[in-house]
């Protein structure tokens, strides 16, 4: 069974950083390409949040005996295997694991006016992945 404390402490991290992110997005992408300090910030809270999603994710895989994932994107595919999140929120989750691979080891890889248009559907899948996580808790706690 998985440990809802270490989940939950892991949870209220990326919340905290999808909340940052979405007060850092400026109001147009010129904003976002004209000031490196924002870009830095902004792309800090998405790894943080992304990181968490993807710890969560392995962590729960292991505890539950659904295997080790090889990669990032396939611990979001194990946990929808088993329920916890649908096809298509895990491939959405191994696309914010590439984004984050992309900021943590190439960040000057990162297209960031794509990132601008990408960032309100990004940070709604992780309010659905940690929704989805809180459900498979909620009935871990039934049992």
């Amino acid at each position: 069974m998985t440990d809802a404390e270490i989940v939950l402490r892991k949870l209220a991290v990326l919340r905290d950083h999808v909340s940052r992110a979405r007060r850092r997005r400026p109001a147009t992408v010129d904003e976002l390409l004209s000031d490196q300090d924002l870009q830095d910030a902004l792309c800090m809270s998405l790894l943080v949040a992304i990181q968490e999603a993807i710890d969560t994710a392995f962590h729960i895989a292991a505890d539950e005996g659904w295997g080790v994932p090889a990669s990032n994107a396939e611990a979001f595919e194990i946990l929808a295997r088993n329920g916890v999140l649908s096809a298509a929120l895990a491939r959405e989750m191994g696309s914010a694991a590439s984004l984050r691979n992309r900021i943590a080891h190439g960040y000057a890889t990162v297209d960031l006016a794509r990132l601008w248009g990408e960032i309100p559907s990004g940070l709604d899948a992780l309010d659905r992945y940690t929704a989805s996580v809180g459900e498979l808790l909620a009935r871990d706690a039934q049992a």
